[in-house]
């Protein structure tokens, strides 16, 4: 096997190698490295920008996820159909049809979190790119009756917040964040979740919620599959930059340093980056703060964990099911961010499969025990129907949900430029085969009108992007479902999927391709 990762050049940091086809596979240098090069490789541009290098560029319009071509992934597994009857519907040709597969889900205490379709939207918080397209992803999420999670630092990010005494008392960004998703919330399906990390434990901003914004569901964050490090955004205002070390960030370059300020007017850099602390993990101190969310009026109590070791996920698993946890999502190594060291991204954590399989192990445990069981949920890269099916799978019957960002985040992206290319009159060519008017781009949208009357025209086109793309996903894993016979996502099994090489059998416990279904073959040869 030669190389799972791509070292010293990428589209991600801006760089590439000179001599693009000779490649020194252990570095990623260029086989000859010659004085003269003016360094457009990773090391080359760290010669001259040194720490600026370590992260994705350019910051605040873009996601990244990483390269690493991991051993096994979601697509080492097939789903297995039959020929063979109906589970959860008539085992009759006329009634087994794919539109009838019911895609809801419940979950929380009392089953009392009803979404239409098997998905939440993890932190999103105070990076640019969230911030600047919350409009699309908060009205498409609530619209298709999905969970949609504000992440970590948006109140302490916010310059328009106020904070007295140490607490806050006023969060603007926050607070249009919550009415944008609660506004256009139907009938009862979906749920907005505030997370929160350090920072914002120690500003309140959680008790701020619940008590003022009539926010049901927070979230605690040990971290999460891009990074095993604090929330990380860049600052290129020195007003700002200010504020948030008053504020208590660790910010780097020190922004009231008198030599750093003379440096950035210069122009000699143009970005300070504000990093958020760590955790520390441990179990009386976690139920404690489960507690207190609840007696301050939470209904519902989540935990998303990162790809840490398996001794932290089995720290999230059982913590979380002493604690009674409602939800507990584990994000796998590599996913997706708004921010995150780059060379983190790709070398760091359990990749999807190995700590999804982990997690499933680990609850099994301790539902043979007889323990209170959290919902799970899966994220790390699923962007389609066949990844949510497997997961959905891998994890059955624990796990819930699916956790996916980058996805819903690039068609809330996709949707909301379309949008200004009609509102230009410059519709691309490719675009404009189906049409100019938004009516006729986005194709679930003639159903939407339907259901909203004049409402649908306040609907942003990025909702709309993220709207429609929820549709194919919901359609998608109903004809799955139906090929598995599978017509409620409580059906689904860890039979429904296989594993195509020996190492992803070993990894997940799913039998491989030629192992499934033996004793059933032999009765029926022999019978």
């Amino acid at each position: 096997m030669g190389s799972l990762s791509k070292i010293n050049a990428s589209a991600a940091t801006l760089t590439k190698n000179r001599t693009e086809e000779s490649i020194v596979p252990l570095s990623g240098m260029c086989v000859t490295c010659v004085d003269g090069c003016i360094g457009m490789c990773e090391i080359g541009k760290s010669a001259y920008r040194g720490h600026e290098v370590i992260y994705p560029q350019p910051f605040g319009i873009l996601t990244a996820a990483s390269e690493k071509n991991y051993p096994v992934d979601y697509s080492h597994f097939n789903i297995m159909g039959t020929a063979v009857g109906a589970v959860g519907i008539e085992a009759d040709p006329d009634k087994a049809i794919f539109p009838n597969v019911n895609v809801e889900q419940k979950l929380g205490a009392n089953d009392g979190i009803k979404v239409k379709f098997p998905m939440v939207i993890p932190g999103l918080g105070s990076t640019n790119v969230a911030k600047n397209n919350w409009e699309g992803l908060a009205i498409g999420a609530a619209l298709s009756g999905i969970m949609l999670t504000i992440g970590e630092n948006v109140v302490a990010m916010d310059m328009t917040s106020e904070i007295k005494n140490g607490h806050v008392v006023r969060a603007p960004d926050l607070e249009n964040r919550v009415k944008l998703y609660k506004d256009w919330q139907r009938d009862g399906y979906g749920m907005i979740i505030v997370q929160a990390n350090v920072e914002d434990t120690r500003l309140g901003v959680q008790e701020f919620t619940i008590q003022k914004l009539g926010v049901e569901a927070v979230e605690l964050n040990w971290g999460q599959g891009a990074k095993d490090i604090g929330g990380e955004v860049k600052i290129k205002d020195l007003k700002k930059a200010q504020t948030l070390r008053k504020r208590g960030y660790v910010v780097i370059p020190d922004p009231l340093d008198p030599d750093v300020i003379k440096a950035f007017e210069h122009r000699s850099f143009t970005e300070f980056e504000r990093h958020s602390r760590i955790g520390m993990v441990d179990e009386e101190s976690f139920i404690k703060r489960v507690e207190e969310l609840r007696q301050a009026g939470a209904k519902y109590v989540f935990l998303k964990t990162g790809a840490y070791r398996p001794a932290d996920l089995a720290r999230a698993v059982k913590y979380s099911s002493e604690a009674k946890i409602d939800l507990l999502t584990v994000d796998g190594a590599g996913g997706g961010t708004g921010m995150s060291p780059w060379h983190m991204m790709n070398e760091w954590g359990m990749p999807p499969v190995e700590i999804h399989s982990l997690t499933y192990f680990y609850a099994d445990k301790l539902a043979k025990k007889g323990k209170y069981l959290t919902a799970l949920a899966f994220a790390g890269g699923i962007a389609f129907e066949d990844q949510i099916f497997k997961a959905l799978a891998l994890g059955a019957p624990y796990t819930k949900l699916v956790g996916m960002a980058r996805a819903p985040l690039c068609a809330a992206m996709v949707g909301k430029t379309i949008g200004k290319k009609i509102d230009e009159e410059e519709v691309p060519v490719f675009v404009e085969r189906f049409g100019t008017r938004k009516e006729d781009i986005f194709v679930a949208a003639s159903e939407l009108k339907k259901e909203l009357g004049k409402d649908f025209e306040r609907v942003p086109t990025g909702a709309l992007g993220v709207y429609t793309f929820v549709e194919r996903l919901a359609q998608g894993l109903r004809q799955l479902m139906t090929g598995n016979r599978k017509f409620a996502l409580e059906h689904i099994t860890r039979d429904d999927i296989a594993s195509l090489t020996k190492d992803a059998a070993n990894i997940s416990g799913i039998p491989y391709v030629m192992d499934v279904d033996k004793e059933e073959v032999e009765k029926i040869l022999n019978g």
